[in-house]
Parts: structure tokens; C-alpha cells; sequence
């Protein structure tokens, strides 16, 4: 064969290869095109929530740690969903200031001091969430937030 029929040859053999890769490529990603550029949304649309919330202010929690007392005062919220009918919070203040006292009080004062605000909130959540199921207690809200922390 002479020089310009072999790569004329090539030429030919690599334009087929490209085609195939085109084609190949196109044929394997037309079903995830089509359900993007197709007439149905398939995304779910997420609705916005809207919350109510409750303050607990001024939680005084009093710890023994380094041969002294130690203070702790606590602004908590309590997060509800937002509904028709009114919960009523005053009713269940009570019982959440007594959770969350007799809860801290368990802790030693520089497990609590290190302790950051997150891992604070889940903590006093399952204590309070624990609490209320032991009493047989309906739990009005779904998340508790520390709003304040002072540390004496």
C-alpha cells in the first residue's frame, strides 16, 4: 500500500471510531435527557414550615465543681409547628424547668462548661422528650433551643 492510501485508511478508520463514540455516548445518556428536558417536574417542591415558639427563660441550674458552686442560667425556646388550634405552653412550663434542672444537675461542671450549644440542645431534647413519655405526657413542640448560657 502506498503512503497516502494508508492514511487515507486511518483517516477513515479513526472518523468511524469518533462516529461510534458520539454515537455510543448518545445512546447511553438519552434516558437521563429525556427526563430532564421532559414535560414532567419531577422535583418535589419543599413547602415552607411555619413555627411557633415558646420562651423558658431563666433556667438556674446550681453545680458543685472545683470546691465551689457553679452557676448556670438558661434561656430556652421550645419550637412547635405552627397550627389552628393554640397549644398551651404555660401549661407544660413547669414540667420543663423541672427536666431540664434535674437533667444539668446530674452533670459535672466541667462536662457541661465543655459541652458545646448543639450537643446541649440534642442532650436536653432526649431528657426532655424522656421525661414526658415516663409521665405519659404529650410533647407540644419538637425542638428545644438555647437562646441564652451563663456561666458563673
Amino acid at each position: 500500500m502506498s503512503t497516502p492510501r494508508l492514511v487515507l485508511l486511518m483517516l477513515l478508520l479513526n472518523v468511524v471510531t469518533v462516529a461510534g463514540g458520539v454515537g455510543a455516548a448518545y445512546w447511553l445518556l438519552k434516558p437521563g435527557m429525556s427526563g430532564m428536558t421532559g414535560g414532567e417536574v419531577v422535583a418535589e417542591t419543599i413547602e415552607p414550615v411555619e413555627y411557633q415558639f415558646y420562651p423558658v427563660p431563666k433556667i438556674i441550674v446550681s453545680l458543685r465543681g472545683d470546691g465551689r458552686e457553679h452557676y448556670f442560667v438558661l434561656d430556652l425556646a421550645l419550637q412547635a409547628e405552627a397550627s389552628d388550634e393554640p397549644k398551651n405552653f404555660e401549661q407544660i412550663e413547669p414540667l420543663v424547668r423541672n427536666s431540664v434542672v434535674s437533667y444539668l444537675s446530674g452533670l459535672a461542671f466541667a462536662d457541661l462548661r465543655a459541652m458545646p450549644i448543639g450537643e446541649l440542645q440534642t442532650r436536653l431534647e432526649e431528657a426532655l422528650f424522656a421525661d414526658f413519655a415516663s409521665k405519659k405526657a404529650v410533647v407540644p413542640f419538637r425542638h428545644v433551643l438555647v437562646n441564652k448560657l451563663i456561666v458563673q
